[in-house]
């Protein structure tokens, strides 16, 4: 039964659309990162599912979260196309009708898929993103808001994940992995960042929903929520700083996009822990987060995996960081609900963790590895190598960021090379059938 609190419904709406802030934020982030013709190729693919998680969120995406269980893995229909959802339907937390509640996990669902795109920019048909998108919420993140959250077996089991480190920032990094290793390496390397000031406006909205994203997941106003909301900005600060250390010792220059980086990576590191830590765990969990995910970056760049956009070096790696971290650092005096981790006793909760996050970054590589070798098999994934040159923004979109001369000569110049080579080449075979 609904026992409606004005203040904590009205908190969880302002939460709400501070997390929908966060996917356009997404899109100036990555907007910047890339070069001056892929900046409308990569922004759409964080606006459209704003519109298409949303329908597929609405038809059965809740539904498969929060409704009944299947052996612990995956809901059911009943509530699809949110049947069943009244005026009088209580959200988990009764204080806070149900309709706030889909809303805001809505919110989530939209941005989890959307932060992928980062690692295949440049590369990917818009077909295919479409087709990605559905499957990829459908079999992977589904499943693990169920298991997490939505009463599956990883949650009846213990463990414990405040806001999204295995069900957001782990399952995007390792399916932003998979999607690298298979799509390939970028043909023409693109020059950006090509403006490191809309980076910058896309982190400061990034950070701001991120109040909502975290302290929002305690679904009430009250200590810990305050907490939460603390944990956020200390982890981010010192993240920040520590991968601006980092870079400036390795690359000796204080670089900004550095800065903006590391407050990101600190953002996803604490996301799983904000509301079970203490503020001074939130200052360790930065400090580490800023590191080791400025190495993790380093490492890929040696490896040569074109992550281009560092999804898995700063989402995946953070993510599972965060949630280990949380297995150590668990406190439950600053959560009654939460667990005490290894620090203070119990080193089963941090086993039942690293388990956690083993499964799922296994789960959601593999699935999405799977998944694009099917869609691959009846549409193109990978762009060719003249749309590359031209630039998703011209050759696939029609449209152009930036109404320059220089965008009109280079893709006058790619046409009239490719013409060229064209015409060469069937001379060349004319020759041939002549000899």
């Amino acid at each position: 039964m609904l026992h409606l609190d004005t203040g904590n419904t009205g908190f969880m709406i302002l939460c709400t659309s501070l997390v929908m802030l966060m996917t356009p934020g997404l899109a100036f982030f990555y907007g910047g990162l890339v070069g001056r013709k892929n900046v409308l190729g990569i922004m759409i693919q964080s606006f459209v599912s704003m519109g298409w998680t949303t329908v597929i969120w609405y038809l059965y995406g809740y539904s498969l979260c929060f409704s009944g269980d299947w052996h612990g893995v995956i809901g059911n229909l009943n509530n699809a196309c949110l049947r069943g959802i009244g005026l009088n339907t209580p959200s988990p937390n009764d204080t806070i009708p149900a309709m706030v509640f889909v809303a805001f996990q809505m919110m989530f669902a939209i941005i989890t898929p959307a932060l992928i795109s980062g690692a295949f920019t440049n590369r990917v048909t818009f077909k295919a993103y479409m087709f990605f998108l559905t499957f990829w919420l459908t079999f992977v993140y589904f499943p693990f808001v169920h298991m997490v959250w939505g009463g599956g077996f990883l949650q009846q089991w213990g463990v414990k994940d405040f806001a999204g480190g295995i069900v957001v920032h782990n399952i995007a990094g390792m399916a932003a992995l998979a999607s690298v290793l298979y799509v390939g390496r970028r043909r023409v390397l693109d020059r950006g960042p090509h403006s490191i000031p809309m980076v910058a406006l896309g982190t400061g909205l990034l950070w701001f929903g991120w109040y909502g994203f975290n302290a929002g997941s305690e679904m009430s106003a009250n200590s810990v929520t305050a907490t939460a909301f603390l944990n956020t900005d200390v982890a981010a600060s010192f993240a920040a700083v520590a991968w601006l250390a980092m870079a400036w010792m390795n690359e000796k220059k204080p670089k900004l996009l550095g800065l903006l980086t590391g407050a990101v990576a600190g953002l996803a590191t604490v996301t799983p822990a904000a509301g079970y830590v203490s503020p001074t765990t939130a200052v360790i969990i930065g400090i580490i987060a800023g590191v080791v995910c400025y190495c993790a970056v380093e490492m890929k760049n040696k490896l040569h995996w074109d992550d281009a956009l560092d999804v898995w070096g700063v989402h995946g790696v953070g993510g599972a960081l965060g949630i280990v971290l949380l297995g150590v650092f668990a406190n439950k005096a600053y959560n009654p609900d939460g667990a005490n981790g290894l620090l203070y006793g119990d080193p089963v909760f941090l086993l039942k963790q690293v388990v956690a996050v083993t499964f799922s970054s296994f789960w959601a590589f593999i699935f999405t590895y799977v998944m694009l070798r099917i869609i691959d098999a009846f549409t193109t994934v990978k762009v060719d190598e003249m749309t590359e040159e031209i630039g998703l923004d011209e050759s696939i979109h029609g449209e152009h960021a930036y109404e320059t001369l220089e965008v009109e000569e280079v893709f006058k110049g790619v046409r009239e090379a490719h013409e060229t080579a064209l015409k060469e080449e069937a001379e060349h075979e004319l020759v041939g059938r002549k000899k």
